[in-house]
């Protein structure tokens, strides 16, 4: 019973000698980690490589404690302790690796130094695993992690989370959405922005989501998505995945940001060919910016701009449909990017 609780923890809390959690960790000056009765043994053998590396050791190495993963271990184990001893009663309860997914995102919740504990135990691996397998509470650890500032954001991404991430995404449900926050989140530094466009499920999966997903699941998807196109190249990905439909459907139905997401999609010639073959978008637009708020105007505005511009057919519903009576009424308003944007609507229409 005891090798299998053991075995059931995940690889890092676990003292590379003893293969038993660690109580007091140490790190050796190797980086590698080990429980201190453990390590100190081996030292007492008259042993001076490290047991990991086999390479040489100082005449009196430091053992430097390993404070984060420690208080890790401590938060984790009363769980997994609490689990182990329902798997004995048959309750079915959850393995001691989930419970330590559970102690994580406990941590990971706490504030910055419980955030900085998860990050620097080494255990991030753990919550990638269990994101990937559609974890919905290591996907949240996921996004309270990616909080930590933008060299968090960077070596989360660095370590495999776009992967994991993309995974929870393509498996939808709860986990799905809160990988898709955690995916926006790590995309507001500049570079995670192309890594993650780039990465071969990401766009493909977040654009899966917006047809299929429930009103969380799309809402998440598109904002991630809105995040990713402010990099052009991610636009032409978007268009090629098939997105703007569910996008101009998800506005239809009142979403600010899907408008914001075609508003940047209408900034590529690729994307406003795709948009001007989406049957009712015209009328979409025209009832958004009749009816939705100030960025949802905007926007709405805009790709009509773009697409009539291109489109003497399109530019003749829009009329139809009270486009100009529209853009006559907005002309005034006190937003004036909406007052910018109607009076360059109405002379595109005006060419017509």
């Amino acid at each position: 019973m005891e090798v299998s609780k053991q075995a059931s923890w995940p690889d890092d809390f676990l003292c590379p000698i003893s293969l038993e959690v660690m109580t007091d960790p140490v790190i050796l000056p190797s980086g590698h980690t080990f429980d201190r009765r453990s390590i100190q043994r081996w030292l007492d053998g008259g042993h001076r490589t490290c047991p990991v590396t086999n390479l040489p050791l100082p005449p009196q190495p430091t053992l430097i404690p390993n404070h984060a993963l420690r208080r890790l271990i401590a938060a984790v184990q009363p769980a997994a302790v609490s689990a182990d001893k329902g798997d004995c009663q048959g309750q079915g309860l959850p393995p001691p690796s989930s419970s330590s997914v559970l102690g994580m995102l406990r941590l990971a919740k706490s504030g910055p130094a419980g955030r900085r504990e998860v990050l620097e135990s080494g255990a991030v691996a753990v919550l990638l695993q269990h994101a990937a397998a559609g974890d919905d509470a290591a996907a949240r650890a996921l996004l309270y992690l990616s909080l930590d500032g933008d060299d968090a954001r960077v070596g989360l991404v660095a370590d495999g989370a776009v992967d994991a991430l993309c995974a929870a995404v393509s498996g939808g449900g709860a986990a799905a959405a809160h990988a898709a926050t955690a995916l926006t989140s790590l995309a507001t530094v500049g570079v995670n922005k192309c890594t993650i466009g780039a990465h071969p499920s990401a766009v493909p999966a977040l654009s899966r989501l917006l047809w299929r997903g429930g009103a969380r699941e799309r809402r998440e998807a598109a904002t991630t998505l809105y995040e990713l196109c402010k990099l052009p190249e991610n636009r032409r990905r978007t268009v090629r995945a098939g997105a703007a439909p569910a996008l101009v459907e998800l506005a239809a139905n009142g979403s600010a940001r899907a408008v914001e997401v075609l508003g940047l999609l209408a900034k590529n010639r690729e994307g406003r060919h795709d948009l001007s073959r989406i049957p009712d978008i015209v009328a979409v637009l025209c009832t958004v910016a009749g009816s939705g708020n100030a960025r949802a105007i905007d926007q709405a505005l805009v790709v009509l701009n773009w697409i009539c511009s291109e489109s003497n057919e399109l530019a003749m519903e829009a009329i139809k449909l009270g486009a100009f009576q529209l853009c006559e009424a907005l002309v005034n308003d006190d937003n004036c990017k909406i007052a910018k944007n109607a009076v360059e609507l109405a002379r595109t229409l005006e060419k017509a």
